[in-house]
């Protein structure tokens, strides 16, 4: 293995589908597979959904991950190359990203924290739209949104769910949140909002026993909320890792032009 100038011990982690599978035997035994706390580097092998779960997983660690696509969606992911991936890495551009910290509470008055790569959603529970304020750095801004939900996206997050209900696509290194809302009813014409990454988001579910509703933080569900609170954490850094020209700036400008 050629020794590399930025990342001398990598550790490999895969989804089990049999492309990941079979690619993490090979590299392993072309790299080696290093402990994840003594790494220099973690290479994801798997989709962009096994990219969400090793970023939750070391989110704290301080460990540049890289992934390859070897799943079904890989917009967060590398091409799968096995050849070079020493070059490969040494070359690589480094995206800083933060997460959004959920923090819920239910109707019985318990809390609940989660961070969220991606986004934070809260959805209707039944078949009753859901009736929700909107609040922002304490201030009301939107008295009532009656729809099936609303969600607060990061940058990271924007080309996923977030553009799927319609909100808009946010270059990776703007200062930006965008609240979007989810099938709304009323008001009719609203289309959410491009929000400072610093603000404080309050959403509080009106006549939550009539119209309940949960909240999701990328995969963490808290059901029956009254309020949940959203920010960013800019304590957290997470350091994403992508070839030269394919960065997710790049790739996120794409997709604002359609390919």
């Amino acid at each position: 293995m050629n020794q590399l100038a930025r990342f001398k011990r990598i550790a490999f982690v895969a989804s089990d589908t049999p492309e990941a599978a079979s690619a993490l035997k090979r590299l392993s035994e072309t790299y080696g597979n290093a402990e994840a706390k003594d790494c220099d580097v973690i290479v994801a092998l798997g989709g962009d959904g096994l990219m969400l779960q090793t970023l939750h997983k070391f989110m704290t660690a301080g460990k540049p991950i890289y992934g390859m696509h070897r799943g079904t969606v890989g917009f967060l992911m590398n091409d799968f190359h096995e050849d070079d991936l020493a070059a490969r890495l040494d070359a690589a551009a480094t995206t800083i990203i933060h997460p959004l910290v959920m923090r819920a509470t239910d109707s019985h008055g318990k809390n609940f924290e989660s961070h969220a790569i991606n986004e934070v959603s809260i959805f209707r529970q039944s078949y009753q739209a859901t009736r929700l304020r909107i609040l922002i750095d304490g201030k009301p801004r939107l008295e009532e949104l009656a729809a099936d939900g609303a969600l607060v996206s990061t940058p990271a997050g924007s080309t996923a769910y977030n553009l799927s209900a319609q909100g808009p696509i946010i270059p990776i290194n703007a200062p930006l949140l965008a609240l979007t809302p989810i099938s709304p009813f009323r008001p009719r014409r609203w289309r959410g909002a491009l929000l400072p990454d610093r603000a404080q988001v309050s959403i509080e579910v009106l006549d939550p026993k009539k119209r309940p509703a949960a909240a999701v933080a990328d995969h963490d569900e808290v059901r029956d909320v009254s309020r949940v609170e959203i920010h960013m954490n800019h304590d957290i850094s997470m350091q994403m890792l992508f070839d030269p020209g394919h960065s997710l700036d790049e790739r996120i400008l794409r997709e604002q032009f359609g390919y």
